[in-house]
C-alpha cells in the first residue's frame, strides 16, 4: 500500500512538473511538414525559441487563440518560430491554415509528438528555449470561465472568452524567454 501510494504521489508530481514547465527538458522529434520540410526540434531551437501549437481543425478554442498566435509570429518575427502540430484531426489542416491567411509551420500526424509532451486535448501551447527548456505549458494556467448568464456557456463562447487570457500568458512567457536568450 505504501509503495503504491509513493508511486501515484511520484506521477503526480511528475505530471505537474511538466505542466509547471520547470525545468523539463523538451522531448526532441522530427518530423515532416506541410511545405516537405523536415523539422527537428533541437535543430529548430537552436535558432530561435519555439511556440508548439498543438490543434485541430474541428476545435473552437484552438480557432478562438489563432488570430492571436499570427499576431506573435508577425510581433516576434524572426525571434520566434510557431509549429503548429496537428493531431487528433480528421480535416485539411493544410488547407484550414492557409485559406485563414496564417503562416505557421504546419506539422500534419503530429500524434506522436503530442503523446510525447501529454498532450490529449485541444488546444496545446508549449514554449521551448534554446536550451530545449520547456518554459511555458499552457494547461498551467488556472481555469477562466465566462461570467455566468441564464444560458449555458458554449464551447465557441467559453473560447472566445479565454483565448486573450491565454495569448497574454503566452506573450509574457514569449517576452521572458527572448530576453534570456539575449534578443
Amino acid at each position: 500500500m505504501r509503495n503504491a501510494l509513493l508511486i501515484v504521489v511520484f506521477s503526480l508530481f511528475l505530471m505537474g512538473t511538466l505542466r509547471g514547465a520547470g525545468d523539463i527538458t523538451a522531448p526532441d522529434w522530427s518530423l515532416l511538414a506541410a511545405d516537405g520540410e523536415t523539422v527537428r526540434l533541437s535543430e529548430v531551437v537552436e535558432e530561435q525559441p519555439v511556440l508548439l501549437f498543438f490543434w485541430a481543425t474541428w476545435c473552437p478554442y484552438c480557432k478562438a487563440l489563432m488570430p492571436h498566435l499570427q499576431s506573435m509570429r508577425l510581433e516576434y518575427d524572426e525571434q520566434l518560430r510557431i509549429l503548429a502540430v496537428n493531431f487528433r484531426e480528421n480535416g485539411d489542416p493544410v488547407a484550414f491554415i492557409a485559406d485563414a491567411g496564417y503562416d505557421f509551420t504546419v506539422l500534419p500526424d503530429g500524434d506522436e509528438i503530442a503523446a510525447a509532451y501529454d498532450v490529449y486535448a485541444t488546444p496545446g501551447i508549449v514554449i521551448v528555449d534554446q536550451d530545449m527548456m520547456i518554459r511555458f505549458d499552457l494547461r498551467s494556467l488556472p481555469q477562466r470561465d465566462p461570467p455566468p448568464t441564464d444560458h449555458p456557456a458554449s464551447h465557441r463562447r467559453k473560447a472566445a472568452y479565454r483565448a486573450p487570457y491565454w495569448a497574454a500568458a503566452i506573450r509574457k512567457s514569449i517576452d521572458a524567454v527572448i530576453r534570456k536568450a539575449g534578443k
